[in-house]
């Protein structure tokens, strides 16, 4: 927010002299009020086996017009080569053919999913929904930290966090062009439309849950909700005569499309987990027949490889003939002796990750790390190099944020969220920023403690009206009714919290 030498930045001026005039009480009260507000409405997430209010900080983060305008593309350019890598790699494998990638990183993931191999989409799109994690570095410049292209979570935070944020602070929304963000249900729905079965005229879209204990479920409700289709679970599905139904109560419907919230491993029984009770047998038989599809793609896993992702820069030559808009950070391939030589080396500089983790698990970021970690992190890269990789420690940018003792720089980083309807790659303006709340701490995950602010990107229309200053009262979000389950298999609840941890606000995670 602030320049040393200037003071305010450009984009933030605004909202620093709205926060200067606002006392550490008055301040304290809306966070308060966003906070009730987003308990009472169901805005939670498991953290510890506690349900918690969805962390919500009350300073935006706000990025100027020609920033985000160098964003987008960056994110729209890396969707667009990870689709067309995984068409390759389910399919003729030509990447591999031609040396850019070694094929022994593809067959070594744990996420690339035999299964998949063949099944071609309908409109020959795979990633329909994609998150890609961003951090502004030391310099200012942008880079990639990781991509998410099989189920990214965090969306529906987004939503509810400019909602609420709109509503504590209208003076500011009626100052601003805020592009706006209420478009993304509608997006999403258009691109699960286009990607119906052909033939399908009038397709039947549903929402795949793996139910109400699941972390994520506030989002899978919403987001059925909002787009206005059924959201089912596993046991509300069936497939018969090579298509796929939906039990209703005036009889069984047929289902095009599946936007499912489910990992691979539990999505089907017969292909995968047979004592999965969260999916439907025959699911991947019909995906494979093409009377229904699943988005995002079964298989996506391997783009989210963390080795992969070190080749993405090249993919975007290979596959685009495009030099990388955004960069990647800097990375060691611990499968090189070269490379795993100089990491066990300097073991305490570097931040060293799973290739197949997520949510800020396994993580060992090295200053931080005892001896006795080290030691155990050692003897783990020697076993299975393959892996993990290793980053150098990377400062990520801070914001001002509200905790106990006032507002405090915290480090945060960025989701963009893109839509893919075959035709063109659409960016939701702004993203989940995420933010590490206890002071120090680089892992930004909700899981790990993290919490979120509202990203704001200026360039919009410009309001319509002032709105009325906000009264310091509870605001409500959203319109979300808790939804009570008794699930007669306790198998089935067990299944559903085996994701808990694994979704919000970073990519489900199924092996296969």
């Amino acid at each position: 927010m602030l320049d040393t030498a200037t003071g305010p930045r450009a984009a933030y001026r605004q909202v620093h002299a709205a926060l200067a005039q606002l006392s550490a009480g008055e301040l304290r009260a809306r966070a308060d009020a966003l906070a009730r507000s987003y308990l009472t409405q169901g805005v939670t997430f498991d953290f510890a086996g506690e349900e918690r209010p969805f962390p919500l900080d009350v300073v935006p983060r706000v990025l100027a017009s020609q920033e985000w305008d160098h964003v987008a593309p960056g994110v729209a350019q890396r969707v667009r080569a990870l689709e067309a890598f995984l068409a390759d790699v389910y399919g003729p494998q030509r990447v591999i053919a031609d040396g850019v990638l070694p094929r022994s990183v593809v067959v070594s993931s744990t996420n690339y999913c035999r299964a998949a191999r063949g099944i071609t989409p309908p409109n020959g799109v795979r990633v329909h929904v994609s998150g890609i994690d961003l951090i502004r570095d030391s310099l200012g410049g942008w880079r990639v930290l990781e991509d998410n292209v099989r189920v990214p979570s965090g969306v529906s935070y987004v939503l509810s966090n400019r909602r609420a944020m709109a509503q504590s602070f209208p003076e500011l929304f009626a100052a601003l062009r805020i592009r706006p963000v209420a478009d993304y249900p509608r997006r999403l729905l258009a691109a699960l439309t286009a990607a119906a079965p052909a033939g399908v005229d009038e397709p039947t879209v549903v929402v795949l849950t793996p139910g109400v204990y699941n972390s994520a479920y506030f989002e899978h409700s919403l987001l059925a909700r909002t787009m206005g289709v059924e959201l089912v679970e596993g046991r509300d599905l069936f497939c018969a005569g090579g298509r796929v139904w939906m039990r209703t109560t005036q009889g069984r419907r047929r289902v095009d499309v599946i936007y499912r919230r489910v990992d691979d491993e539990f999505l089907d029984p017969v292909t995968f987990r047979a004592d999965s009770l969260l999916g439907s047998p025959g699911l991947m038989t019909c995906a494979r027949n093409g009377t229904v599809t699943i988005a995002n793609a079964v298989g996506n896993g391997v783009a989210d490889d963390k080795l992969v992702y070190t080749y993405v820069p090249d993919l975007i030559r290979y596959y685009l003939g495009e030099e990388p808009i955004l960069a990647n950070v800097d990375t060691w391939r611990l499968e090189e002796p070269g490379s795993l030589e100089e990491v066990l080396d300097r073991l305490d500089e570097l931040v060293v990750k799973p290739v197949d983790g997520s949510g800020g698990k396994g993580l060992v970021v090295g200053p931080a790390a005892s001896k006795e970690e080290l030691a155990a992190l050692r003897s783990r890269l020697q076993a299975d190099p393959r892996g993990w990789i290793a980053q150098p420690v990377v400062q990520l940018s801070t914001l001002p944020t509200l905790v106990d003792d006032g507002l405090r720089p915290r480090h945060t980083d960025l989701r963009p969220f893109a839509v893919n309807d075959g035709e063109d790659v659409w960016v939701l303006p702004g993203g989940l920023t995420r933010v590490a709340l206890p002071e120090g701490r680089l892992v930004v995950n909700s899981s790990q403690g993290g919490g979120s602010k509202d990203t704001w990107v200026l360039g919009g229309s410009p309001p319509r009206r002032a709105a009325a200053p906000l009264q310091h009262h509870p605001v409500p979000v959203g319109n979300a009714v808790p939804i009570e389950a008794n699930p007669q298999d306790i198998r089935a609840h067990v299944m559903q919290q085996q994701q808990t941890s694994l979704e919000v606000p970073s990519t489900e995670v199924g092996t296969c």
